[in-house]
């Protein structure tokens, strides 16, 4: 198998593994943000601006690896 084969394969797997990580990590976010809201009500407005932040963050991260697997690809 030669180094662009590999490439080829290992590129989409990276970018599922970090799709599934995010995944999980959105899960927990928006757990806790729910939790959280449940608990204090009154505080509902600044647990979701928190909350929107930190998801904006970890979708950002995806985003990122997309481009770079892009990149490596040879698509952009």
């Amino acid at each position: 198998m030669d180094y662009k084969t590999m490439l080829a394969l290992a590129l989409p797997l990276s970018l599922g593994i970090v799709g599934v990580a995010c995944a999980i990590g959105l899960g927990k976010v928006v757990s806790s943000a729910m939790d959280a809201t449940g608990r204090q009500p009154e505080a509902a407005t600044k647990i979701l601006i928190n909350m929107a932040t930190g998801c904006a963050f970890i979708e950002a991260l995806t985003i990122y690896v997309l481009v770079v697997v892009f990149n490596f690809l040879g698509k952009i």
